[in-house]
């Protein structure tokens, strides 16, 4: 297989477009930087008729979809995901591992009773062979081998003869999307029709990761992390830029940012805010926020109509600057941990049990890491100096007590 850059065009739709000057807040909110200096909006004809809302195409495929997509991941009641689509969303977010693969078989039963054409669906598969703390792949044969078997069961339990977009999930680093013998695999899959595009999920390193996709030459999407909380914004606006103009679609994740700005959950923050800050970015076709009730579909609906911010949430905005439960993903404090912890990851199961609630999907994520109740019990004093001022050893036993508890407890 031949991977090489490719020259694409750039797909976002710009065609009309207003722009109106967004006035910073004044103070603290402009200190940030987080105030975008234009916001980009769509004349009528580049509303979706029925809806209003606001589209985008997706890089170089022919997808088209509202700026507001649907994450499923959290999602277990079918009634919310047809409510969603019967509203217009239009591309639906789940993967292999989502609630024990139960999530995949409730879209199956959902999606009997929707003509094929009348969604899209995207899954992710990652692997066996996969170190999580090196971020690597280590066993070429096992790899493709498990790509292939698990997307077969994804299929089944969807019920459908193909996806619309296959996912590598959850990379870190340019080696691991550049892996051969992935390559190989996802692109045998989509030459044989089973899936239509391909692409890569980051949820850290995210720059590195979209400048890895576009020179394979070989992905279409790229699903990232992106939100108002992340302290190297400015990188992922280039690399993102980058992308589109490749001719990669670019779908954003986390635009939350954990959900609450503290253990205590205090701050809420609040998602139609956090959404319309990441998709005041043109370059961002779309987003997959995980919504969980018809209140929460409601509000996000109503930023696919509009993402102006108004001049209170401009303010809100200087919420970045409080205490955050999300993490940058710099793994700066792997190297000055004495036990090199695979802190990054620990720091996103808190995220999920504190922020999103998720203890389950946090449970899984720990005893993926294989990491014990009392990982640092036996340091003195911890090494780690965290550039968000985390208490990193406080974070890390809190959360492995997750370890320890029975199944049916968690959420």
């Amino acid at each position: 297989m031949k991977i090489m850059l490719m020259k694409k065009k750039t797909h976002v739709n710009r065609r009309g477009f207003l722009r109106t000057t967004l006035l910073g807040a004044a103070g603290s909110v402009a200190a940030t930087g987080l105030v975008r200096g234009n916001a980009v909006l769509l004349k009528k004809e580049d509303l979706d008729d029925k809806q209003g809302f606001i589209t985008r195409k997706l890089g170089k495929t022919n997808i088209v979809v509202p700026i507001v997509s649907m994450g499923v991941m959290r999602a277990d009641n079918p009634g919310l995901v047809k409510a969603a689509l019967d509203k217009g969303i239009k591309l639906l977010d789940t993967a292999h591992t989502y609630q024990g693969g139960r999530n995949e078989e409730m879209l199956g039963k959902l999606l009997k009773d929707y003509p094929r054409n009348s969604y899209y669906i995207a899954t992710k598969i990652k692997p066996d062979g996969y170190n999580k703390k090196k971020g690597t792949f280590t066993d070429a044969s096992k790899v493709k081998t498990s790509y292939m078997d698990k997307f077969n069961t994804s299929l089944k339990r969807l019920g459908l003869e193909y996806v619309d977009i296959l996912y590598l999930h959850a990379i870190s680093n340019r080696e691991a999307t550049l892996y051969k013998p992935i390559l190989e695999i996802m692109q045998k899959l989509k030459e044989e029709g089973r899936t239509r595009y391909l692409g890569v999920s980051t949820h850290s390193h995210e720059p590195e990761v979209i400048r890895a996709a576009i020179d394979s030459g070989i992905y279409d999407v790229v699903l990232v992390a992106y939100n108002f909380q992340q302290s190297h914004r400015e990188d992922m606006d280039k690399a993102i830029e980058k992308a589109v103009k490749a001719g990669l679609g670019v779908i954003a994740m986390k635009t939350m940012a954990g959900g609450r700005m503290n253990k205590d959950k205090e701050y809420p923050v609040k998602a139609g805010t956090a959404l319309k800050w990441a998709l005041q970015n043109p370059n961002v076709t779309t987003s997959i926020p995980g919504f969980t009730t018809f209140d929460q579909l409601e509000e996000d609906l109503a930023v696919a109509r509009d993402v102006t911010l108004s001049e209170e949430e401009k303010k809100e905005l200087a919420l970045a600057t409080r205490e955050t439960l999300y993490c940058d993903g710099c793994a700066r404090c792997v190297t000055q941990c004495k036990k090199s912890l695979p802190i990054p990851d620990l720091m996103r199961a808190y995220m999920y049990t504190y922020g999103y609630r998720e203890t389950r999907k946090a449970r899984d994520l720990i005893d993926e890491l294989a990491v014990t109740t009392d990982a640092c019990a036996t340091c003195d004093e911890c090494t780690v100096a965290c550039v968000k001022n985390f208490a990193v050893a406080g974070k890390i036993t809190d959360i492995a007590r997750l370890a320890e508890v029975p199944q049916e407890f968690l959420t």
